[in-house]
């Protein structure tokens, strides 16, 4: 499993100057990594834990991907849970971003954490409601090619432009343009 001071270094080192919920969300990560004992786990409910999203750019870095979530209904960035297989959090936000939209990704594609989110989550079966502390990685896709899935019923690209017309939240559109000005 991924070693919690990794990722506390990680994350206090983004830099979240001038971005109040960012701010917010990076304090209640970093106390998440610091007290927890499994930040990880998908069944740590309380205080929540750790998840990985892709902001993926197309190949010319005009356009980045979105899904439309199955569950919440509304237009998102691909993502999930940490599974024990991943070797690093970037890892994470790929496997998630190649599962649920069938995208290819560069080689190279590294993934550069660019946002963070503390989000609540509604209940659903066995889980109570919890929140997902979301760590946003960047990363290129090597084709234009995606594809829907269960999870993901419809794709897009959408340049950055026109991102408030698919109504994503506000934490998605300050990692898009965070990513988009490096």
């Amino acid at each position: 499993m991924f070693d919690a001071a990794e990722a506390l270094a990680l994350v206090e080192r983004f830099d979240v100057q001038g971005d109040e919920l960012g701010l917010k969300s990076k304090e209640l990560i970093v106390s998440l990594l610091r007290h927890s004992v499994s930040p990880f786990s998908r069944e740590q409910f309380n205080p929540g834990h750790i998840t990985c999203t892709a902001l993926i750019f197309s190949p010319d870095r005009q356009q980045v991907l979105l899904m439309w979530h199955h569950r919440f209904q509304q237009w998102l960035l691909p993502g999930g849970h940490v599974e024990r297989f991943d070797a690093a959090l970037a890892d994470t936000a790929r496997r998630e971003a190649r599962e649920e939209t069938n995208v290819c990704l560069d080689d190279d594609a590294g993934g550069i954490l660019v946002g963070m989110d503390v989000h609540g989550i509604p209940p659903k079966k066995k889980e109570p409601y919890h929140l997902h502390h979301d760590l946003v990685f960047a990363m290129r896709a090597s084709s234009d090619e995606i594809a829907v899935t269960e999870e993901a019923p419809r794709v897009a690209w959408c340049n950055l432009a026109a991102l408030a017309s698919y109504d994503v939240p506000a934490n998605i559109m300050r990692a898009a343009y965070r990513a988009g000005s490096r």
